[in-house]
């Protein structure tokens, strides 16, 4: 496990050289001081002052999640620049990239033999940021897509990837953690929140991935369901996580018609007081209801 760390060490002082001079980058072009840019700096400054001490005494959990904040931060930027543009026409390979940022604390993770979900380099929550930033990113760039008609008649294949990889990513961040079990032992003042937490629902951002999840596979549905089946595989459960999930090709209207369900039913239960719109929601899945493959 110590030559593990050590080379997690090695590789997150490489990354955090190439994130630093790409916040640089980012910083001249930009032209004035940014409050994203400076942060995610600063943690690479720190980053790189721990690196050069003792590798082998250097706690490889810390730096990883120094390198996360700063590449979160970092990529922040960069997608607010996008949104605040509608993603002009080249965005793709911009996308990618972000992407490929975002995946890099996870995929550190997995070359050492560790499973994000039995691992403690990083924890739940930034482990559930990483995927749900990627996924909310593709939900973005996928609703500005979809407004583009002659795009969506050349590239509805290209469009149907992004969707379920965006799809994958939000499902994924609602499985990192697993549902409170409801029992004697545990006690809880307010109902509604153990009602919640049963569900494995623990933060508005939980909610809003799967509003975005239902929303992004009404959207396959709409524009790529005359397209060939395609081995795209994901986790598809929406409960919790679990350590026996399995992997099946996506289906666009059996994950959204349960994820919606379930956002609906939680929205009109625990959270009825905080007035969520399940508008929308409803109306996709009237959508599936008679939508015929």
């Amino acid at each position: 496990m110590a030559a593990s760390g050590s080379s997690v060490v090695r590789r997150v002082e490489e990354l955090g050289d190439l994130a630093q001079a790409h916040i640089q980058q980012l910083s001249e072009a930009a032209g004035e001081d940014d409050h994203f840019l400076i942060r995610a700096s600063a943690a690479l400054e720190k980053l790189k002052l721990l690196c050069g001490e003792d590798k082998e005494c250097s706690n490889a959990s810390n730096l990883l999640e120094l390198y996360t904040q700063a590449i979160l931060d970092m990529t922040y930027f960069e997608e607010n620049k996008l949104v605040d543009e509608d993603f002009p026409e080249d965005s793709s390979q911009k996308v990618k990239e972000l992407i490929s940022f975002l995946s890099e604390p996870e995929i550190l993770v997995k070359e050492n033999n560790m499973h994000p979900k039995h691992c403690d380099l990083l924890g739940d929550e930034l482990l559930e940021c990483l995927s749900w930033r990627r996924g909310a990113l593709l939900y973005m760039y996928c609703h500005s897509l979809t407004k583009r008609r002659e795009w969506l008649t050349r590239k509805s294949s290209l469009l149907k990837k992004y969707l379920v990889d965006g799809i994958s990513y939000l499902l994924q961040m609602l499985n990192f953690r697993c549902p409170i079990q409801l029992n004697e032992g545990v006690s809880f003042q307010d109902l509604d929140t153990a009602k919640l937490l049963s569900e494995g629902i623990f933060s508005d951002i939980h909610l809003l991935a799967m509003m975005y999840s239902g929303e992004m596979c009404y959207w396959g549905l709409k524009h790529c369901a005359d397209q060939q089946p395609e081995n795209h595989e994901v986790d598809t459960g929406v409960s919790g996580a679990s350590y026996t999930t399995h992997k099946e090709p996506l289906d666009f209207r059996e994950v959204g018609e349960k994820i919606l369900k379930k956002y609906v039913s939680v929205c009109e239960g625990p959270l009825k007081e905080q007035e969520w719109n399940t508008t929308n929601a409803k109306q996709i899945l009237n959508f599936f209801q008679h939508h015929t493959n």
